[in-house]
């Protein structure tokens, strides 16, 4: 079986490199290459390549941005790239897979090829090792979830969790709510909690998480209990239990 790999550059001349001395190794077989962010996260979601050639600085999405949209556990092995001396030497710190700095010549690629062999041997170490680039390069970011990639009549979309407006419970699945459209999200709502922004998203019962945002008003009802009302008229009973934490982020929001 060969190794499929994906090439992800915004620079063509690097691309034609990169594929021109990957197409000289047999056990190799390049499956895409990509041109920016958006396509790298189309083409590993759909291709599951087990290499990656990622480009660090990208215009729009850049090779960080793709890992967290990704995810850690789901990026196959990384081979970074980039003309940025910088990013290397805090990337070698955190002991990365291996990074190519721009221009490089024939043997330092074989020679990152033959260290790609050795890690798809233990993937339990490259990923805590990719693991560790990400806190090394991004150390100041909460890694909260910024996008999301769903299915929907057998096409990949691609949201931003500020796009969201609503999130429901569905069994094991979580059914996201944007404008008029659904998806359907294979994970539970708990754990898809615990990606979301905590500023940006609260929840209001077992059931059910709300983009602040989207808020138009707080009603009170029978019983003392109490009504959150979307801008499209959508209303949710608040539990009891989640009344504190909505109500700090409400003040929050006035204050600011």
């Amino acid at each position: 079986m060969k190794i499929r790999t994906v090439i992800v550059d915004d620079e063509p001349w690097a691309r034609k490199r990169i594929a021109t001395l990957l197409g000289t190794d047999p056990e190799f077989e390049l499956v895409r290459t990509c041109s920016n962010g958006d396509e790298a996260i189309e083409a590993i979601a759909t291709l599951a390549p087990q290499v990656v050639f990622l480009d660090v600085q990208m215009s729009g999405l850049d090779g960080f941005d793709v890992i967290e949209a990704i995810g850690v556990a789901a990026m196959p092995i990384v081979v970074f790239a980039t003309a940025h001396q910088e990013y290397a030497l805090r990337a070698f710190d955190a002991q990365a897979l291996d990074y190519l700095i721009k221009p490089f010549d024939e043997d330092r690629f074989r020679r990152a090829l033959d260290r790609v062999r050795k890690e798809l041997q233990r993937p339990a170490e490259a990923q805590a090792g990719l693991q560790s680039v990400m806190h090394a390069v991004r150390p100041e970011r909460k890694k909260f979830l910024q996008r999301v990639v769903v299915t929907s009549a057998g096409r990949l979309v691609f949201l931003k969790t500020a796009e969201i407006d609503w999130l429901e419970a569905s069994g094991n699945y979580v059914t996201l709510h944007v404008g008029r459209e659904t998806y359907l999200l294979r994970e539970t709502l708990t754990a898809f909690d615990e990606k979301l922004d905590p500023e940006q998203f609260v929840r209001l019962h077992r059931s059910a998480i709300v983009n602040v945002e989207r808020i138009r008003q707080l009603l009170p009802w029978s019983r003392g209990e109490q009504i959150a009302v979307l801008r499209d008229g959508t209303q949710f009973t608040i539990g009891r239990a989640f009344r504190p934490r909505l109500a700090a982020l409400m003040s929050n929001a006035v204050t600011d």
